[in-house]
């Protein structure tokens, strides 16, 4: 099985000189390294080659790794029903760089294009509606970046007596606590029940 995919790796790369830059045969499915502005063209000559038809769209993500010029890592999964197969592209990507948008091939992609804007800020050239779709429309920032603090800057609730919702900034309900972290296992100094079956 690896080398068939490993074969078929090879066969892509050669069909598309210069689109396809790494290609590595990992959890049992082919993943394909891909130059950004041959992205559209490597997915429609996956869909569309005999060999190839990877016409079932599974779904289209990022990845994140702050440390790199190119932070984003988009990565788009394809099946195959008639050949059997998966393969998984990847695209590097920052955050002012778009990526084009599959929709065109792929109609399902809509939302999952949708979603990894709003969670990633990758934004996809093309797509027919680019906007937030898990997040509030007047949220700041991107969940999923590795930069966003967890509670976030604001809250939003219902103000009954204005009745609307309003937006303030976070206040944490419960008093700060001063937990103690030590493990009980180590840090108490008499015999827990049990103790006495670990010196025998």
């Amino acid at each position: 099985m690896v080398g068939e995919l490993e074969a078929l790796g090879a066969r892509i790369s050669g069909a598309l000189p210069g689109a396809v830059t790494d290609v590595k045969v990992a959890y049992g499915e082919l993943t394909l390294t891909v130059a950004r502005d041959r992205w559209l063209e490597t997915a429609t000559y996956l869909r569309d080659d005999p060999e190839c038809l990877f016409v079932n769209f599974v779904d289209v993500t990022a990845a994140d790794y702050p440390e790199r010029d190119e932070r984003f890592e988009v990565v788009l999964h394809l099946q195959s029903p008639k050949h059997n197969r998966r393969i998984r592209i990847k695209t590097p990507a920052a955050e002012d760089t778009p990526v084009d948008s599959i929709v065109s091939l792929f109609p399902g992609a809509d939302w999952y294009e949708r979603e990894t804007y709003d969670l990633f800020g990758v934004i996809f050239a093309g797509h027919p509606d680019l906007r937030r779709i898990m997040t509030d429309y007047g949220f700041d920032g991107h969940p999923l970046r590795k930069d966003f603090p967890m509670t976030g800057f604001v809250e939003v609730r219902y103000d009954d007596e204005r009745k609307r919702v309003v937006y303030e900034p976070v206040r944490l309900q419960q008093e700060y606590r001063n937990f103690d972290f030590l493990s009980p296992w180590e840090g108490v100094q008499y015999d827990l029940p049990g103790d006495e079956k670990a010196s025998k």
